[in-house]
């Protein structure tokens, strides 16, 4: 029967409409299987292994049409091309038996196949389960082609988070870091410290917590000053490749909310590793300035300023980052990256900020935050990151108002205006707050800006029998400010409907939202200017009651220390304080603020309490601050 075209006749049948027929040439293909000599054969036909995995899954088919494919498939597991066509067509288990329980040569040859196989995320988990400690093992050998396998296995296997875990546990580190390190006799070709590389990067942004795993002598870490410092040395001793996985190890150690990246930080610092991770921002190699970027941006929360530093160099990587983040009209992910980098650095670095203005990065950023906004420019998935970047570096010339420059940008793109829109941009947090933030800063120099009105000298007569004269009547003036305003020129926020936009995010979600909109208002109530006006103004916009609502809800202690300050203004206006005095809650929540609060917040919520009578303004604290 399997003489000639016979078997490639039953395969045939595998598929035919009726059932009974696939039924019977599954049947037969069964008995034949059962020798050994047809089992090529039978695998040899195209499609017959695909067909027989389809119907052993399949939930269609009949149960003896299901197990009899099964017992056929199990048969022909004899032949190991079989198996590796098994393996191609998902069903692993024949494949990973034999990387178990074969000979040395078979579980190189399986180890091998495994490597160049594409698996989906279920399978690499599925595969990291039932061979990962035996392909870790493998990896050990000092034979260099089980070595090659197990690593190019590895390599598939740990693309996948869920699966890179398994083998953390499997045990992967120690011999991945030994690897990368290892020089002399026995040291891996560089193609293949690539591989290592690859992997432990992978592992590494799985986000398991890598402070109490051993990888070397003395119990050290991935994250301990030594590993760090080897990275840091085969970074600078290798090619783009390589250095771009070594990078990824890195940020991998550094993502939040790692608990190594002070580590990681300390030891850059200590190697004086800085500039030369800076310069890869202008790698031509897209994979390694991406990494570069992402790396730069963990660290510079906690170490903003040596970056700041470092970019503002004589190397110029900092205009390589402007020019990077304005290139192109589709956005990338280097430069949501380069962005991103740009808006963690110190607000309060006036060089930095004084170098942008000098390379016109500020207006550079206002072009392409309208151009998004008016939609000429593409959307993707990048989008929002790099907008987000755009609008909280542009925030930051805000708190260099003092420089005449970065002044005249923002009275020139009427920023103000620009901010109070972006207040709008729902379910973008960081825009919300960059922007709340940066009208603060521009509200806080209203009250120097304003141009105050200039009265007449009094007539002779008027000067004599001050009785005869009436006072000059000048209209048009901002009462909170007792001047000439306007949101361009003295960035007023009674202009532009400010404030009902800024009272419209205290209820939101972010308490970040919430504390930079609160702050904004606040400067309303600020010293030097006029507070009752600027409690009538809150009253108008109806933000009393949103206000005492974030001072009740208590979110955070910054938010609640705002709130304190700002209800102590508001409760100025005999108006509040009447209506306060009889709330329960409002006088608990200033007694607790008065009770656990710092010394600043004592001292206000005891004004607070004074204004509804809750307190005798001959209390001793009141007294000695006085």
């Amino acid at each position: 029967m399997a003489e000639g075209v016979t078997v490639r006749t039953i395969v045939k049948f595998l598929s035919h409409e009726q059932s009974k027929e696939r039924e019977e040439a599954v049947s037969l293909l069964y008995e034949l299987s059962k020798s050994e000599r047809l089992c090529e054969k039978i695998g040899s036909v195209n499609g017959a292994i695909l067909i027989l995995v389809g119907m052993a899954s399949s939930n269609s088919e009949n149960l003896i049409t299901v197990e009899k494919a099964d017992k056929t498939l199990d048969n022909l597991a004899q032949c190991e091309n079989n198996v590796r066509q098994m393996a191609e067509s998902g069903r692993l288990q024949p494949l990973l038996t034999l990387l178990l329980e074969g000979s040395q040569e078979t579980k190189l040859s399986m180890a091998t196949y495994l490597g160049e196989l594409v698996l989906n995320n279920d399978a690499r988990v599925y595969v990291a389960r039932t061979v990962g400690f035996s392909l870790v093992n493998l990896m050990k050998h000092n034979n260099m082609q089980s070595r090659e396998a197990a690593l190019k296995a590895l390599n598939q296997i740990s693309s996948y988070e869920e699966s890179a875990k398994i083998l953390i546990e499997a045990g992967i580190l120690p011999p991945l870091v030994k690897d990368l390190f290892t020089v002399g006799s026995n040291q891996l070709p560089m193609r293949l410290k690539e591989v290592s590389a690859t992997i432990l990067a992978n592992v590494v942004n799985s986000g398991h917590d890598f402070d109490s795993i051993p990888v070397g002598p003395g119990r050290q870490t991935l994250a301990s000053e030594e590993t760090i410092h080897n990275l840091l040395h085969l970074i600078s001793n290798t090619g783009p490749t390589i250095e771009c996985k070594l990078i990824q190890i890195l940020v991998g150690l550094t993502n939040p909310p790692a608990t190594s990246v002070s580590s990681v930080v300390y030891a850059i610092k200590s190697s004086g590793a800085t500039n030369s991770l800076v310069q890869f921002i202008e790698a031509p190699q897209r994979d390694l300035c991406v990494a570069s970027l992402k790396l730069l941006q963990n660290l510079s929360p906690h170490m903003g300023n040596e970056l700041a530093s470092s970019l503002r160099g004589p190397s110029g990587q900092l205009s390589s980052l402007i020019a990077l983040v304005s290139e192109s009209a589709v956005i990338t992910e280097e430069q949501a990256a380069a962005v991103c980098l740009l808006a963690d650095l110190p607000e309060q670095d006036k060089g930095l900020t004084r170098q942008m203005l000098n390379e016109g990065a500020f207006q550079s950023f206002i072009s392409r935050i309208v151009s998004i906004r008016q939609g000429e420019t593409r959307g993707n998935r990048f989008m929002t990151p790099y907008l987000e970047g755009l609008v909280k570096v542009l925030s930051r010339i805000t708190f260099a108002l003092s420089e005449q420059s970065a002044f005249q940008v923002c009275r020139e793109n009427n920023l103000a205006s620009l901010f109070i829109e972006l207040l709008q941009t729902n379910g973008l947090d960081n825009v919300q707050m960059a922007s709340a933030t940066a009208l603060e800063n521009l509200s806080q120099e209203t009250k120097n800006l304003t141009k105050l009105p200039e009265y007449p000298p009094p007539s002779f007569c008027a000067s004599i029998f001050p009785c005869l004269s009436k006072p000059a009547v000048i209209t048009g003036l901002c009462r909170v400010h007792r001047g000439a305003c306007s949101l361009k020129e003295t960035f007023c926020l009674l202009e532009g409907q400010a404030v009902d936009k800024l009272v419209a995010l205290l209820d939101h979600k972010n308490e970040k939202v919430v504390e930079a909109s609160l702050a904004a208002l606040a400067t309303l109530l600020d010293d030097g200017v006029v507070i009752e006006q600027g409690v009538q103004v809150l009253i108008d916009a109806e933000a009393v009651k949103p206000i005492l609502d974030v001072l009740l809800e208590k979110r955070t202690e910054n938010l609640t220390r705002r709130a304190v300050w700002t209800v102590e203004r508001l409760l100025r206006s005999e108006e509040i304080a009447y209506v306060v005095a009889d709330d329960p809650n409002v006088s608990t929540a200033l007694v607790d603020s008065f009770q656990h609060g710092d010394y600043r917040t004592k001292q206000i919520a005891e004004r607070a309490l004074m204004h509804v009578d809750k307190i005798p303004n001959f209390s001793s604290i009141f007294s000695s601050t006085a």
